[in-house]
């Protein structure tokens, strides 16, 4: 269960609109895995973890907004 960041903050950051917060994080999600299988390295955090949290600090912003 994922508790930080909530998905209240961020939904702020793609003003509600779940279905961008969905591809936002998810497309992140993918490069974060791509560059982890060609550094070979491992960290404790899963890439889904670490998008969110980076659409939570602002580092990553849809588009559109």
């Amino acid at each position: 269960m994922m508790i930080q960041p909530s998905i209240d903050e961020l939904l702020k950051r793609t003003n509600g609109n779940r279905y961008v917060l969905c591809t936002l994080i998810s497309k992140r999600a993918k490069e974060i895995e791509s560059i982890r299988r060609l550094e070979l390295s491992e960290q404790d955090k899963k890439p889904i973890t670490l998008a969110c949290e980076e659409v939570a600090s602002g580092k990553v912003r849809p588009s559109a907004f």
